[in-house]
């Protein structure tokens, strides 16, 4: 199927840099798009036809409005659009304009971190667990922070385990705060990048914002609050279990972990690891998983992540080989035990005369 449409202004912020949003719906979509003198040609199956039309229906639409498309938003909600049928252009723009995140404007940039964002605006718990880089942290704060300007929570509280990753920094000086914002570091970064940097401190200084050491958290109950564990692939089973019962009421909490990342000594089991056998078949919680797929950072990033995913694989695979192999039996050798249990005395023919 043929199909010609007109040519919108500022068509060229659709195409992005190097057409390479036209290759990705040609692809995604498995459509040619022809760029002419008067009109743009799509060839391809109609359903997919359909679908490219819609796009450019909605992005005319949507720059008539006034819609600002900022750096990369656009090419993050084709990559949505293409993985689920049933979202469109409009309706992913739409979305991003109910969420409030500051100084910011956060969209999705792939169908996981989507679903991520709509479990927690569903779910009073909510577990994200993937490899670093995609998104888990920085769209948790990012949902704090529009829970908090929406004022459906006073408070967010950040926490995190203490745990350095492979070696041991010792006492840090300083005041309990000192000590524990070397850890919180990503956390705090994400809050500069959305908020004004006098607004953070001015949050910080009045609690509104407080940063709570997983290790002082037994005995609170946490009220009107938004949540947010992170790394908590380091926690052991006895902190995780303590944070999921802090839960108060009016209050979001939000976990997230790398499960490939355990930096806990002596091989003790993360409380993760834990909570996601134990919970798995509770009510009202969320468990979301993100892949190599979803990482959102610079594009070796997400090789080296799958490269790390391959390689265990194959160690597993040969430590299956290696546990499955079968002995070589020769028949004509009897095996004896290494050590033959001793002769009952009791029964020897000098006890028995």
């Amino acid at each position: 199927m043929k199909k010609s449409i007109g040519v919108s202004p500022n068509i060229e912020t659709l195409f992005g840099t190097r057409d390479e949003n036209v290759r990705l719906l040609e692809d995604g979509l498995n459509i040619t798009i022809n760029l002419r003198a008067n009109c743009i040609e799509l060839e391809g199956a109609a359903r997919d036809v359909a679908r490219a039309e819609q796009v450019f229906t909605d992005f005319e639409s949507l720059q008539r409005s006034g819609y600002p498309f900022n750096n990369g938003d656009l090419n993050s909600m084709l990559r949505v659009l293409i993985s689920d049928p049933n979202s469109t252009l409009r309706g992913l723009a739409d979305a991003g304009k109910q969420r409030s995140f500051g100084r910011r404007t956060v969209q999705p940039k792939s169908s996981n971190q989507r679903r991520y964002l709509e479990a927690i605006e569903k779910h009073d718990m909510v577990f994200g667990v993937g490899p670093a880089g995609t998104g888990k942290t920085y769209l948790a704060v990012a949902m704090a922070i529009s829970a908090l300007l929406a004022k459906r929570v006073n408070r967010i509280i950040l926490a995190r385990p203490a745990v350095e990753a492979g070696e041991r920094l010792g006492f840090l000086p300083g005041t309990l705060q000192d000590k524990i914002d070397p850890y919180l570091r990503p956390l705090y970064d994400a809050l500069y990048d959305m908020l004004d940097p006098e607004k953070v401190d001015r949050y910080l200084e009045k609690n509104v914002i407080e940063i709570a050491p997983i290790a002082f958290m037994r005995g609170r109950t946490l009220n009107d609050s938004f949540v947010i564990l992170d790394e908590a692939q380091n926690t052991t089973s006895e902190q995780m279990k303590m944070f999921v019962t802090r839960l108060g009421f009016n209050s979001k909490a939000v976990i997230t972990g790398d499960i490939t990342q355990i930096d806990l000594p002596n091989a003790r089991r993360s409380g993760l690891l834990e909570a996601i056998e134990v919970l798995k078949n509770v009510n009202g919680l969320a468990f979301v998983y993100f892949d190599e797929g979803d990482v959102v950072r610079h594009h070796l990033v997400q090789r080296i992540v799958r490269a790390y995913d391959e390689h265990k694989v194959r160690v597993a695979e040969q430590q299956m080989l290696l546990l499955g192999e079968p002995k070589s039996v020769d028949p004509n050798v009897v095996e004896r035990p290494a050590n033959p249990p001793e002769q009952d005395k009791t029964s020897s023919p000098e006890t028995r005369q």
